[in-house]
């Protein structure tokens, strides 16, 4: 099959229902690497039940559809896909237990033309099934490398979050450990790039990678410390761009600009920048 602007604007991305539970809370923020300092009270606030907190960056695997795009009927070549732009917009604090609905849509397309891809944007919201309460929206850009010239009257580009040229006001490093991936998959992402050396040899990569989104988690932890004192609820809205991928194992180091609410993230081994042109906003 091929790939159309009609079929994808209009493709239906199953609605999940999802129980999550304590134990889903506390894995997902060991997974991103909260706890590894037991006696950072901050930290634990996250991975011990004791008046356990959930972090905001949890809202990305909450009702989450899975790999959809990579459903022989959307027509797209999965191989090329790559994830661009991840936002996230908190209407309430995340639960740290109780059933979730996810309600998935695409909301537009670019169309780069024929060999040079297209952008696809695409929405969850995380809906509490209880009371039918919004409790976040998951924002999303896929670049399709292999899916350019597919048509459509496109729509308005992101705009880009410009990173001031003064000194960062804060700076956090984290380092990632060398097993993490393993962790981070069973928050629900089993791509094979994440764990198989074969795999990630066939990408282009040494071994395999991070994946983004807990790179965005520990970002995310990072700018709840820098700017929010361990207080998730304070977080309202998170967003970034994706620059390169991060080897397990190591130290992500994120400047935030307090009063733009700027940020970007390094991997200190190389000095090379993995998330950027980022924007959070905090109450």
């Amino acid at each position: 099959m091929t790939a159309t602007y009609e079929k994808l604007m209009a493709y239906p991305i199953p609605e999940i229902r999802q129980t999550l539970t304590r134990r889903d809370t506390m894995l997902y923020a060991a997974s991103i690497g909260l706890g590894q300092d037991p006696m950072d009270e901050g930290q634990l606030r996250f991975v011990y039940e004791k008046n356990l907190l959930a972090m905001p960056s949890m809202a990305v695997v909450l009702g989450y559809p899975g790999t959809w795009l990579a459903h022989p009927d959307t027509g797209v070549d999965y191989v090329k896909v790559v994830h661009g732009e991840q936002g996230i917009v908190l209407h309430k604090p995340l639960p740290v237990e109780g059933e979730l609905i996810g309600k998935s849509r695409v909301t537009g397309i670019i169309d780069k033309g024929e060999g040079k891809g297209a952008l696809l944007y695409s929405d969850r919201d995380v809906i509490d099934a209880k009371t039918g309460d919004l409790i976040a929206t998951t924002t999303s850009t896929t670049f399709m490398r292999g899916n350019g010239g597919i048509g459509g009257p496109g729509c308005p580009a992101k705009p880009v979050h410009a990173i001031p040229e003064r000194a960062p006001d804060a700076v956090v490093s984290l380092t990632t450990r060398p097993e993490q991936a393993v962790f981070y998959r069973l928050s629900g992402d089993y791509n094979p790039l994440h764990i198989d050396p074969g795999v990630a040899a066939k990408a282009g990569f040494p071994r395999p990678i991070l994946h983004g989104l807990c790179t965005y988690g520990v970002v995310c932890h990072a700018l709840v410390k820098a700017l929010g004192g361990y207080d998730p609820a304070r977080m309202k809205a998170m967003d970034g761009r994706f620059s390169s991928p991060v080897f397990p194992g190591e130290t992500i180091v994120t400047e935030v600009w307090k009063a733009e609410g700027a940020f970007r993230a390094k991997v200190a081994e190389r000095d090379i920048v993995v998330v950027n042109n980022g924007k959070a906003v905090f109450a």
